[in-house]
């Protein structure tokens, strides 16, 4: 096993930046997760780091050897894609093998390493059948066996559920995690998906435009963003953003008037604050609350019934604000109601867009 370590990467496709810049350390064991939105480069990140995309600058390091002029092969690692790319016409087995024979591994070693694989992903009945007779799902692990049968320093993971339905990405999920336990092995992950995201990862890291808005644990991500992005690419739905303005600042609170004259009082370090400043308050849907006594005064305009839960979509200004509710809360389109956004679990971020600690 081998930790990785990216200093000053850089990528570009001709006069494209894609890459800007990349300092990252992912520990031995680790289980790290890229996410973003499409195009911030994590795909492209990942793929510096098999050795399937060239560097433009910096260095890439597993373990303590650097390997930018190593080819994929001799890296150490082993990559799943999103697609399957299993070999139609050979049986489970055979796919798994397919590397360890190309390199003429002794026989009685493969058959070790594939059984040995075929048991850790509960796949073992199926090893004489070929991928046309498996399930999307059964082929994923075929995948992932054929990676985990080279042993390698790394796991690198592309958007391997993608192509899953809904059912069998939670199943999967489930999976992953297991596995890793199990393997104790460094694994870099990439998805879209945030839920994938914060239920798989030791670490998550924030993609965007290229370069690292912040990395952290799935729950310091949640409850401290540095930055108005990740605020509102980690939750989903998503955080409440609103324009305000500061009335008064200090090192132990502030208090915002937001665009419909509310004053909210929001526990934060805004020493660095001054009355008038524009700033944008931050409220999480399910850190909304219903006022028992008076609050922000708006009006439901959707509500979505799930059963566990009631998303109530509310007018304010020109945003939406989105409320969690328990599943039987009553609220219908048209009703007016009064919400309150506790000051403990309020956010506040500057003009640039840079969070203020949260006390």
């Amino acid at each position: 096993m081998a930790g990785v370590r990216l200093e000053g990467v850089k990528k570009n496709f001709g006069a494209t930046q894609v890459l800007k810049g990349v300092d990252l350390d992912i520990a031995d064991g680790e289980f790290v997760v890229f996410v973003g939105p499409s195009g911030c480069g994590k795909s492209t990140l990942l793929r510096t780091i098999a050795g399937l995309e060239e560097l433009s600058a910096g260095t890439v390091s597993i373990g303590d050897r650097v390997v930018n002029d190593l080819s994929p092969s001799d890296r150490g690692i082993a990559m799943v894609f999103q697609s399957y790319a299993l070999y139609p016409h050979m049986t489970v087995r055979q796919n798994m093998a397919f590397a360890l024979t190309l390199a003429k591994t002794d026989k009685a070693e493969i058959d070790r390493r594939v059984t040995a694989a075929a048991e850790t992903l509960n796949i073992t009945d199926y090893l004489d059948r070929k991928p046309k007779a498996l399930s999307g799902g059964q082929r994923q692990r075929v995948a992932i066996g054929r990676a985990i049968v080279r042993e390698p320093e790394v796991f690198l993971f592309d958007e391997p559920l993608s192509n899953l339905d809904a059912a069998l990405r939670v199943r999967m999920r489930y999976e992953f995690a297991g596995l890793h336990e199990r393997l104790k092995t460094t694994m870099i992950y990439v998805t879209h998906d945030q839920v994938e995201a914060m239920t798989l990862a030791d670490r998550i890291v924030v993609l965007n435009g290229g370069l690292i808005e912040q990395v952290g644990s799935p729950m310091e991500l949640y409850d401290h963003p540095a930055n108005l992005f990740v605020a509102g690419f980690i939750g989903s739905p998503k955080m409440n953003l609103i324009p305000a303005e500061v009335v008064k600042a200090s090192a132990t609170g502030a208090t915002v008037k937001t665009v419909s004259e509310d004053a909210i009082d929001v526990a934060v370090d805004a020493s660095s604050a001054k009355p008038g400043d524009t700033v944008t308050l931050g409220v999480r849907p399910e850190h909304l609350e219903i006022a028992k006594t008076k609050g922000v005064e708006t009006s439901v305009t959707f509500v979505e019934t799930l059963g566990h839960a009631t998303y109530a979509y509310l007018a304010y200004g020109d945003a939406a604000l989105t409320l969690l509710a328990p599943g039987d809360a009553r609220l219908a389109a048209g009703q007016k109601v009064s919400v309150a956004i506790p000051r403990a679990q309020a956010h506040l971020f500057d003009a640039e867009g840079r969070a203020f600690r949260r006390i």
